[in-house]
């Protein structure tokens, strides 16, 4: 499960993610997207910045908010097809892969 905080992205912030993002726009607030977790320091997804796997993140924590580049996590999941982590590299708790609930059978 995600974690339920989300943070309004500050207007000057906003301004500089929007000059760093290739589409040139920016939710004006976002969830973190670590799973549920221990701890006050939250990061929610801004944008992708290029093809070489590097986005662009809000992190706040209390009172404090900045942007930060990382690179994407390279893990991916189990199998051939592996999902991969949408998270950054070198994030705590689990891959964005283990927080999928298991598909329910309906069968008897």
């Amino acid at each position: 499960m995600r974690c339920g905080y989300w943070r309004r992205v500050p207007l000057d912030l906003a301004q500089e993610a929007r000059q760093k993002a290739p589409a040139g726009c920016v939710d004006r607030a976002v969830q973190c997207q670590l799973p549920t977790h221990e701890g006050d320091e939250h990061h929610g997804l801004l944008a992708e910045l290029d093809t070489y796997g590097t986005a662009l993140w809000l992190r706040w924590r209390g009172t404090g908010t900045d942007l930060i580049a990382l690179p994407d996590c390279p893990v991916t999941g189990p199998g051939p097809d592996g999902e991969g982590c949408c998270l950054f590299a070198g994030h705590a708790e689990q891959h964005t892969w283990q927080n999928v609930p298991e598909p329910t059978s309906y069968t008897g």
